[in-house]
């Protein structure tokens, strides 16, 4: 039998399924959801239906022409439905034009009039390519196939199909029985048997006699006999019709105990009715009308029957139900009992098992102890159970648990109506609260609509008090000129930001104006660094951090603008805008992306006077924490805590989000003290209330989803209009943004409404349409005269200021555009419409849910401050996705952390910075992270068994546990060395290239496995396709024509793979890229900006592995490859295509003739014209040769010892400088020494010719050393390659022949017969009293002068015992006295001889001359070598 029919948050309290497992209730809805999607497509004509149809019915020799016909439907689909809405919808789209054309032969009336019901505005030309192309398909059958086809689809359509309920018949008719009529009792006679609670023996007892009974009654009326075993004989044969025997169902005392419960309460018929229905389905109604037509007489029997046993063992057994309360029954949501029931009920059952117990010893000795059965009298328990329950009516029933439970800390800074409303008493079950209680719900076949009025202010508190700009300090009142007073939320902040130290969390709704709390912060850290009044710029560097790079630009221009009369400088660091070291040294503020600051501090070398400068960190837009790049975020503030923690300095931190749930949590990761720095507002501080309107579109079709989503577009718009707002409609392409404002005029033009958008013709209306027509964007000139406009990253950057400045002039009523638009400026509208959820992300590769960081945003921009009162946000999506934004937007989600995904990846990152040394370090590394907050807070989330969790509160076994893990995996990686035994840590070149340039382990595995030193660029670009970073970049049916186009035209490389596997089409993709080549479909133009924007940076950590590696053709092959991809130009083009003055076609001919770039230094710009056929170029064309950069090096050699040879290399510029081209810094090259027979670099260096160097032709002089073997070889070349240039390169060749070495033994230094000198040649007493000889030792004698008196750098080999250590200590004096503030290292091979110098020194260079040691091997991490004048340390750290 099908289950009785229940709701599932019923069943899932009930015991009706307690056969089945219901705890998957989302994704069993997900499943139903997909049947009936499944379902809906089998009965409507598909595009596959009609390839099948094609397929069947044609033979192939015609396949191929209507093939291609096909194809041209699907082409002309896809331009009017827009390649942005997917493959689905195309497809879709398809099929309602094949239906549209397949009997006509031209595009007329009523068609074009059906498409633009649609769709809106279409190109017409390819509604006629679809009709030509259906009719050309239709001729190839007969009128009653098509007949066929479209009726067959139409009657799976199922016109005829009845709607589930529609069938359904209720009698309202109530039989009440006669109270004074006598009904006879179907009693028991017998004697009472001996009570067994066993219930299973009591049912084999009693199945048999129930049956007969059922049996021979069967006949007559059930109003004749009603009695207690009636419900039993009822139920039992309902079960047997509906159920038909089948396993698995509810059992029929389940049944009779749930109804007879049911009849028992206080409900009215009509309620019941109801219910009984819920619960018995279709099948029950004859049982449901007996049962309401004898509800009283059963009830009433049923108690008045004491000595009816069978009854009342039934009675027991529902009470036992209802008592144990293991799980309410149906329609019973809440068991109450009181702490007496509890100790009622274990005695009870205590009873109950010792009864049963002696029952089976009984059965099994074949003889009852009756003493032992009758110790327990159920009835006397009842009796006190029902005692207790009185006496429980006038108890506090919630009173302790409440207490226990809610009894919540008040924080002073937290303004949160939910949690109070979570303390009263309707929300003790710490239920979800959903949605306010003022919420309207409209639900009708298109849509269901829910509507979240906005909030009413919070009433100003007593202590509030407004702070005013004159009140603040004078760097105060600069800062914030042109302000008058700081709104509310940043008044009450005030005193913390602006006055303190202390870390900071602020959650306040978009729009709420953070960025000016993080001003405060921003001056406080300011005025900490004013000394005699003026700034001490040089002191601090303060970093925001902000989540993308349009905000990340926004934010500079604000502080730029706010800081500019205190003479801070902002500078923008992101992926797009490089700094150089001086421009970050001249920086105070610098405005980040996370991805680059964890960068920049990943750097141990160079950047670390950075970050420890650094003085205040802001992140912005913290609740990123539990989207994809949370890690990052989690990544820069535990590096961040640990240094403030191992330093001793002070870092603040500022955390700046939206409203989250669980604030406590990242108030406690980012070490903020909750009674002070935590600051929650909710919805009540917008500066503007919000209201939000949600609405899901219930169809599955594609097409009629699209089209309702307009339809439900325009109303949402023209109610705003007729109330006299502006609307912005967010949607998420560039060419939706046309698509949609075209089709919204469209709609308003025929229905009469155009005039309600049309701008008022004000006195600057006039210049406004100037303007406007002056602009090339023909859709804007062509949108702007009805009130309609777009804005799109794509446009130029005037347009796009243009429609800002209109928008905010008032003369835009109707704003389409997309999601930059919210994030990069701040224009804010009455009401914002978001059109859809799908948005297509390269990063997964698919189309994904439009972010929640995304919706506030874009809602944040509902509401103008000074004119509305409130603003309105309306979100419109499918109506499987309606329940998730709703449950976001009213912050029901606590934010979970990202980083146990890229564990590995941060793991190494801590170990090549040298932060984690070992594993205790790591284990307490994962404890400043997120992670660890929150698995604390929600163990089983992350794996940890509640068991596990007790056990190890601290988890400290569990993170070493990971950390172990990781270790291994980064080990067998290569990544690090990793010792077992020891757990110590050590980084290996490949691990520092990883976290250098951000590559994942699974893709350094993947090189492990394919890279090596002889590689072509083909193999070389299929290694890159197949890294980790490109995973989720999928191939899609539709792209597979397009991509084999792409590889035909644009691949000058095989791409192993092809057009079917994932690595194939990013392999062609960017060889495309690299080609320049055009495409056309939506997802392929995002996907391959994606994979450029990786490659580069996977080529250049292959170019560092394939350096670090010492393989000098790979090296050579991936320098310039990166180069390729960098500048979009094949390596074997010429290398005048990096200049953008030529004309392509003036580089095409320079390809023709051949001519190198040396061929034309030595020719006149008249050759080089007249060879062009264009005599003027030729001036140009000899600029640009002249400005590519060029170098001319000569080397000198000379033999140290036999094996080792010290280089001197002269590099001479050799090229015309140009700002334009060149920059304004230098030119940056890489230089190696290269064994041509060996295939080996014995040397490399980067190195940078600076612009002053090459406009005065100021050589540079290199000089290293490098290894020489014998036999010696013939030659070494030195090859110089430009980092940034295509065919900018020289070769050096150093030759061996004339090479005279050294002798093989040369002679020790000889030994002078000199007068020993005495100690006080030192000239220092505290220095000679440290000494217990008189007179140094002849070696001592012959060296002092050089150590003592000059700075000359020395080498002494000389035995064991000969006084080294105090030639050592003469040396260190040296330093002492000439250079007092500067400092001293000592490096030993072995531990054994630090500790020696230590216990030494101790005494007689820290106790007895004051100055200060520290050993980096006792002292880990001790960051006070600043003040130390002597370091020593053990060589093999020397690296670390």
């Amino acid at each position: 039998m099908a289950l009785p029919r229940l709701t599932g948050a019923l069943r899932s309290f009930s015991n009706v399924t307690k056969h089945e497992d219901y705890s998957e209730e989302l994704a069993d809805l997900m499943t139903k959801r997909s049947k009936l999607h499944e379902q809906l497509l089998k009965s409507d004509l598909t595009w596959k239906k009609i390839i099948k149809f094609v397929d069947d019915n044609l033979d192939k020799k015609e396949h191929q022409t209507v093939n291609g016909d096909l194809k041209t439907i699907l082409q002309a689909a896809k331009q009017i439905v827009g390649a942005e809405n997917g493959q689905e919808a195309i497809e879709s789209g398809a099929v309602f034009l094949f239906k549209t054309f397949h009997r006509k032969e031209c595009v007329g009336h009523d068609e074009t009039k059906a498409i633009k019901q649609m769709f809106g505005p279409f190109p017409s030309s390819s509604a006629t390519a679809a009709c030509n192309a259906t009719c050309r398909i239709a001729s190839h059958f007969t009128e009653e196939q098509l007949t066929a086809l479209i009726q067959m689809a139409e009657e799976q359509n199922g016109d005829n199909r009845v709607f589930f309920g529609k069938n359904i018949v209720f009698s309202f008719d109530m039989h009440d029985l006669d109270h004074s009529e006598e009904l006879p009792v179907n009693g028991e006679t017998d004697a009472q048997k001996i009570i067994s609670l066993d219930y299973n023996k009591f049912l084999n007892n009693q199945l048999n006699h129930l049956q007969n009974y059922c049996d021979e009654k069967s006949d007559l009326k059930s109003l004749e006999k009603v009695d207690d075993s009636f419900l039993w004989c009822e139920v039992g044969k309902y079960l047997n019709e509906s159920q038909g025997g089948t396993p698995g169902g509810p059992t029929t005392e389940d049944l009779c105990c749930t109804l007879y419960e049911m009849l028992a309460s206080t409900k009215s018929g009509d309620e019941l009715q109801n219910e009984l229905f819920e619960l018995l389905g279709p099948e029950g109604f004859e049982l449901i009308e007996k049962l309401l037509q004898n509800r009283s007489l059963i009830l009433e029997r049923s108690l008045t029957c004491p000595n009816d046993n069978r009854f009342q063992t039934l009675q027991e057994q529902c009470k036992k139900f209802i008592g144990e309360n293991a799980k309410p029954n149906y329609g019973c949501q809440v068991t109450i009992q009181s702490e007496q029931e509890k100790l009622l009920m274990k005695q009870y059952r205590r009873e109950e098992k010792r009864n049963a117990r002696k029952e089976r010893q009984a059965g099994e000795d074949g003889e009852v102890s009756g003493e032992g059965l009758m110790c327990f009298d159920p009835k006397e328990l009842r009796m006190q159970r029902e005692l207790a329950l009185l006496n429980a009516r006038s108890m506090p029933v919630l009173g302790r648990q409440r207490e226990m439970d809610f009894e919540k800390i008040h924080y002073p800074h937290v303004y949160d109506s939910r949690a109070e409303a979570m303390k009263t008493s309707a929300f003790i079950g710490g239920a979800k609260v959903f949605l306010p209680e003022s919420v309207q719900r409209e639900n009708n076949k298109m849509y269901e609509e829910v509507k979240i009025p906005h909030s009413e202010p919070m009433p100003i508190g007593i202590e509030e008090k407004i702070v005013y700009i004159k009140d603040l300090d004078e760097i105060g009142q600069l800062a914030f000129k042109g302000m008058k007073r700081l709104n509310r939320i940043q008044s009450i902040v005030f005193e913390t930001a602006y006055n303190t130290n202390e870390n900071m969390l602020i959650c306040a709704p978009t729009g709420a104006g953070k960025t000016n709390i993080a001003m405060l912060t921003v001056l406080h850290e300011i005025r900490q660094h004013v000394q005699h009044d003026v700034i001490k710029k040089d002191e601090f560097k303060i970093v925001y951090v902000a989540p993308m790079k349009a905000l990340a630009a926004e934010m500079t221009n604000y502080f730029s603008k706010r800081l500019e009369p205190l003479g801070i400088t902002v500078k923008e660091l992101t992926g797009d805008m490089q700094l150089s070291k001086g421009e970050i040294l001249r920086t105070q503020m610098l405005v980040t992306t996370p991805e680059k600051w964890d960068v920049v501090t990943r750097k141990s070398v160079g950047d670390v006077a950075l970050s420890q400068l650094v003085k205040l960190l802001i992140l912005d837009e913290v609740h990123l924490l539990h989207e994809d790049r949370g890690p990052v975020l989690e990544s820069i503030v535990a590096r961040t805590l640990r240094q403030v923690e191992s330093t001793q300095s002070m870092i603040r931190i500022l955390g700046l989000s939206a409203t989250l749930p669980n604030y406590l949590d990242v108030a406690t990761f980012l070490h903020v003290n909750p009674y002070i720095g935590l600051f929650y507002f909710d919805g009540r501080f917008r500066p503007v209330p919000l209201g939000q309107t949600f609405i899901g579109i219930k169809t599955t079709n594609k097409v009629q989803q699209l089209n309702h989503m307009d339809e439900v577009c325009y109303e949402n718009v023209l109610k705003q209009i007729m109330a006299g707002h502006q609307v912005m409609v967010f949607v998420h392409a560039r060419n939706a943004t046309v698509r949609t404002a075209m089709g919204l005029r469209e709609k308003a033009k025929n229905n009469g409404h155009i005039c309600h958008f049309l701008s008022p013709q004000g006195s600057d209306y006039g210049q406004a349409e100037k303007q406007v027509q002056r602009s090339r964007n023909k859709q804007l000139r062509e949108l702007f005269p009805d009130g309609f406009s777009i804005h799109h990253a794509g446009m130029l950057r005037q347009d796009r200021n243009l429609v800002e400045n209109l928008f905010s002039n008032g003369h835009i009523k109707v704003l389409v555009c997309t999601a930059t638009l919210a994030w990069g400026v701040n224009l804010p509208a009455h009401a914002v419409v978001i059109k859809g959820t799908q948005i297509y992300a390269a990063k997964r590769g698919s189309f994904v849910d439009l972010g929640i960081l995304d919706v506030m945003q874009i809602f944040g921009r509902a509401g103008r401050p000074q004119f509305d009162k409130f603003g309105e946000g309306v979100i419109i999506t499918t109506h499987d996705k309606l329940s998730h934004y709703l449950t976001l937007l009213t912050q029901q989600n606590p934010i979970e952390s990202q980083f146990l995904e890229s564990l590995a990846d941060n793991l190494n990152a801590e170990i090549a910075l040298g932060t984690v040394t070992n594993v205790e370090e790591a284990v307490k590394w994962i404890s400043y992270t997120y992670l660890y907050v929150r698995m604390r807070a929600n163990p089983l989330v992350y794996g940890i068994s509640h068991k596990a969790y007790q056990m190890d509160p601290g988890l400290e076994k569990h993170r070493e546990q990971l950390v172990i893990e990781v270790g291994r995996k980064l080990d067998k990686a290569r990544m690090i060395r990793f010792e077992e035994r020891t757990g110590f840590f050590s980084s290996t070149d490949l691990g520092r290239t990883a976290s250098h340039y951000y590559i994942k382990y699974n893709t350094i595995e993947t090189f492990n496995e394919l890279f090596d030193a002889h590689k072509t660029e083909g193999d070389i670009l299929a290694i890159v396709s197949k890294a980790e970073e490109f995973e989720q970049i999928k191939v899609r049916e539709e792209e597979i024509e397009e991509l084999d186009t792409l590889l035909n035209d644009f691949c000058e490389l095989p791409a192993p793979g092809g057009v079917e596997n994932n690595y194939g089409k990013i392999n062609i993709l960017l060889q495309t890229y690299i080609s320049r080549g055009e495409m056309d479909s939506f997802s392929l133009i995002s996907d391959s900006a994606y994979v450029a924007q990786n490659a580069a940076r996977i080529v250049r950590a292959l170019f560092e592995i394939a350096l670090r590696k010492r393989w000098p053709a790979m090296t050579y092959r991936l320098l310039n490859l990166s180069k390729v991809i960098d500048k979009r130009l094949w390596g074997w083009v010429s290398p005048l295509r990096q200049f953008s003055v030529l004309p392509p076609s003036v580089l095409s001919k320079l390809e023709e003739k051949n001519l190198t770039i040396d061929k034309m230094k030595d020719m006149r710009k008249d050759e080089i014209g007249h060879m062009l056929h264009h005599v003027k170029i030729g001036l140009k064309v000899k600029q640009c040769v002249h400005q590519i950069p060029s170098i001319v090096m000569e080397a000198t050699i000379q033999p140290i010892t036999r094996t080792v040879l010290r280089v001197r290399l002269n590099i001479a510029p050799d090229f015309t400088w140009n700002d334009q081209v060149h920059g304004t810094v230098g030119e940056p090259w890489w230089i190696w020494v290269e064994d041509p027979t060996n295939d080996h670099i014995y040397h490399s260096e980067y190195f940078i010719i600076q612009k002053k160097q090459v406009i005065t032709k100021e050589p540079q002089l290199l000089v290293f050393t490098i290894p020489i073997f014998e036999p010696l070889p013939s030659q070494y070349y030195i090859r110089a390659v430009s980092d940034r240039w295509l065919g900018a390169e020289a070769v050096c060749i150093i030759n061996f022949q004339h090479l005279i070495l050294p002798e093989r033994h040369p002679p020790h230094t000889e030994l002078l017969d000199l007068q020993p000198l005495p100690i006080t040649a030192l000239g220092h007493r505290e220095y000679e009293v440290l000494y217990k000889f008189t007179h140094f030792n002849p070696i001592q004698t012959q060296i002092f002068h050089t150590l003592y008196h000059t700075d000359c750098n020395v080498l002494l080999g000389a035995p064991t015992g000969s006084g080294k250590t105090v030639a050592a200590e003469l040396a260190i004096f040296r330093v002492f006295n000439k250079y007092p503030t500067s400092k001293a290292v000592y490096i030993a091979p072995l531990k054994a001889l630090v500790r020696e110098r230590i216990e030494d020194w101790k005494v007689r260079i820290e106790e007895k001359l004051g100055k200060k040691y520290v050993s980096p091997y006792l002292i880990r991490e001790m960051r006070s070598k600043r003040t130390a004048h002597q370091g020593c340390r053990v060589d093999r750290r020397c690296d670390s």
